[in-house]
């Protein structure tokens, strides 16, 4: 691995870090808030080449269970994977993972094309996992977990048009640093 792969890797760790200052939106009938982490995860997938953005996300998800408070509220340690968000928090490597490897079959990257892919990974692998995590440890059934996590869905697909949008401008920005960013990947 070149350095500069564990730079990229090391930027977005943290920035994942970073985004876990902002303040979390609590509900008050689901224990799961709404972060802009995912956002963290969407970038990772969507500016690192699929090693790197896996590597990156549970290299983030080692350092909080080392007790770093870098969750969104403050929250670090062992014990927040075995709460109503652990599901959704061991998905986020995988989240990540799915869209790199989807994107380096793209030729072209465009912000709707990335939205999509956003979207879909990040409902749909986020979802996929957690919700099934939410309802064993809220002791509830699949389907009242599925119902708390309908609120989520507005939220993901701001936070996948804005990443979308920003992923372009970055991977425009880059490429006239240098034209190999992602295997060709290029922005339009």
């Amino acid at each position: 691995m070149k350095l500069q792969d564990m730079m990229q890797m090391a930027l977005m760790t943290a920035v994942m870090g970073m985004l876990g200052f902002i303040p979390p939106i609590l509900l008050t009938f689901t224990p799961v808030p709404i972060t802009l982490q995912t956002a963290g995860l969407l970038l990772a997938g969507g500016l690192l080449k699929p090693k790197q953005a896996l590597i990156s996300l549970i290299l983030f998800l080692l350092i909080v269970a080392a007790g770093a408070p870098l969750l969104s509220g403050g929250r670090g340690g062992i014990g927040v994977f075995f709460g109503p968000s652990g599901g959704f928090l061991l998905a986020y490597p995988v989240a990540a993972l799915m869209i790199s490897l989807w994107l380096n079959r793209l030729k072209k990257v465009t912000a709707l094309r990335l939205f999509m892919i956003f979207a879909i990974c990040s409902i749909g692998i986020l979802y996929l996992c957690g919700i099934p995590f939410q309802a064993m440890m809220m002791d509830i059934k699949v389907t009242q977990a599925a119902l708390l996590s309908l609120i989520y869905i507005p939220g993901d697909l701001i936070k996948a048009g804005i990443c979308s949008i920003l992923t372009v401008k970055i991977i425009e920005a880059m490429s006239y640093q240098k034209r190999d960013i992602h295997k060709g990947r290029r922005a339009v």
